[in-house]
Protein backbone atom coordinates (compact mmCIF):
# COMPACT_ATOMS: atom_id res chain seq x y z
CA UNK A 1 0.00 0.00 0.00
CA UNK A 2 1.07 3.46 -0.96
CA UNK A 3 0.90 5.95 2.08
CA UNK A 4 2.08 9.61 1.15
CA UNK A 5 5.31 10.84 2.51
CA UNK A 6 4.58 14.51 2.34
CA UNK A 7 3.60 16.30 5.75
CA UNK A 8 1.52 18.73 4.16
CA UNK A 9 -2.49 18.84 4.06
CA UNK A 10 -3.68 17.37 1.28
CA UNK A 11 -4.98 20.69 -0.82
CA UNK A 12 -1.48 21.99 -0.36
CA UNK A 13 0.08 18.64 -2.26
CA UNK A 14 -2.63 18.75 -4.72
CA UNK A 15 -1.58 22.77 -5.94
CA UNK A 16 1.26 21.35 -7.84
CA UNK A 17 -0.50 18.35 -9.91
CA UNK A 18 -3.69 20.53 -10.25
CA UNK A 19 -0.98 22.97 -11.87
CA UNK A 20 0.81 20.21 -13.94
CA UNK A 21 -2.74 18.54 -15.00
CA UNK A 22 -3.93 22.60 -16.18
CA UNK A 23 -0.77 22.96 -18.36
CA UNK A 24 -0.87 19.60 -19.93
CA UNK A 25 -4.22 19.93 -21.03
CA UNK A 26 -3.22 22.97 -22.85
CA UNK A 27 -0.43 21.74 -24.33
CA UNK A 28 -2.66 19.13 -25.28
CA UNK A 29 -5.88 21.21 -26.29
CA UNK A 30 -3.24 23.15 -28.50
CA UNK A 31 -2.03 20.20 -29.98
CA UNK A 32 -5.57 18.86 -31.20
CA UNK A 33 -6.64 23.18 -32.15
CA UNK A 34 -3.61 23.24 -34.55
CA UNK A 35 -3.43 19.52 -36.23
CA UNK A 36 -7.15 20.30 -37.07
CA UNK A 37 -6.20 23.64 -38.55
CA UNK A 38 -3.22 21.81 -40.16
CA UNK A 39 -5.53 18.83 -42.02
CA UNK A 40 -8.52 21.55 -42.39
CA UNK A 41 -5.89 23.63 -44.88
CA UNK A 42 -4.28 20.47 -46.40
CA UNK A 43 -7.60 19.31 -47.48
CA UNK A 44 -8.89 22.76 -49.00
CA UNK A 45 -5.66 23.44 -50.72
CA UNK A 46 -5.62 19.97 -52.10
CA UNK A 47 -8.67 19.11 -52.77
CA UNK A 48 -8.48 15.79 -51.71
CA UNK A 49 -10.57 13.51 -49.28
CA UNK A 50 -7.23 11.69 -47.86
CA UNK A 51 -5.32 12.99 -45.45
CA UNK A 52 -1.65 11.89 -44.93
CA UNK A 53 -1.06 10.87 -41.20
CA UNK A 54 2.61 12.02 -40.46
CA UNK A 55 3.23 15.68 -41.81
CA UNK A 56 0.20 17.20 -40.17
CA UNK A 57 1.01 15.55 -37.05
CA UNK A 58 4.75 16.60 -37.09
CA UNK A 59 3.62 20.20 -38.24
CA UNK A 60 0.90 20.17 -35.02
CA UNK A 61 3.99 19.07 -32.89
CA UNK A 62 5.90 22.11 -33.91
CA UNK A 63 3.18 24.67 -34.47
CA UNK A 64 1.81 23.75 -30.95
CA UNK A 65 5.28 23.43 -29.21
CA UNK A 66 5.79 27.21 -30.45
CA UNK A 67 2.57 28.71 -29.56
CA UNK A 68 2.98 26.81 -26.22
CA UNK A 69 6.10 28.88 -25.59
CA UNK A 70 4.02 32.36 -25.90
CA UNK A 71 0.41 31.76 -25.08
CA UNK A 72 1.21 29.28 -22.36
CA UNK A 73 3.78 31.10 -20.62
CA UNK A 74 1.58 31.93 -17.31
CA UNK A 75 0.39 28.43 -16.75
CA UNK A 76 4.28 27.11 -17.20
CA UNK A 77 5.35 30.17 -14.42
CA UNK A 78 2.56 29.12 -12.04
CA UNK A 79 3.58 25.90 -12.19
CA UNK A 80 6.98 26.31 -12.33
CA UNK A 81 6.56 28.67 -9.24
CA UNK A 82 4.66 25.56 -7.15
CA UNK A 83 7.60 23.56 -7.58
CA UNK A 84 9.99 25.82 -6.67
CA UNK A 85 8.41 26.20 -3.18
CA UNK A 86 8.14 22.39 -3.22
CA UNK A 87 11.72 21.95 -3.56
CA UNK A 88 12.64 25.10 -0.81
CA UNK A 89 10.55 23.25 1.37
CA UNK A 90 12.28 19.97 0.86
CA UNK A 91 15.90 21.33 0.85
CA UNK A 92 14.77 23.06 4.19
CA UNK A 93 13.57 19.87 5.74
CA UNK A 94 16.32 18.18 5.10
CA UNK A 95 18.81 20.82 6.36
CA UNK A 96 16.98 20.47 9.22
CA UNK A 97 17.06 17.26 9.46
CA UNK A 98 20.58 16.97 8.86
CA UNK A 99 21.43 19.55 11.47
CA UNK A 100 19.31 17.25 14.16
CA UNK A 101 21.72 14.24 13.64
CA UNK A 102 24.77 16.42 13.94
CA UNK A 103 23.75 17.43 17.29
CA UNK A 104 25.09 15.79 20.33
Amino acid sequence: MFLPTSSGPPARRLGAVKEFVVYTLARIGLFVASNAVNAGVYLLITGDDRLPLLWPLLLAAVVSAVSSYYLLRGQRERFAAVIQRRAEAATRRFEESRAKEDQP
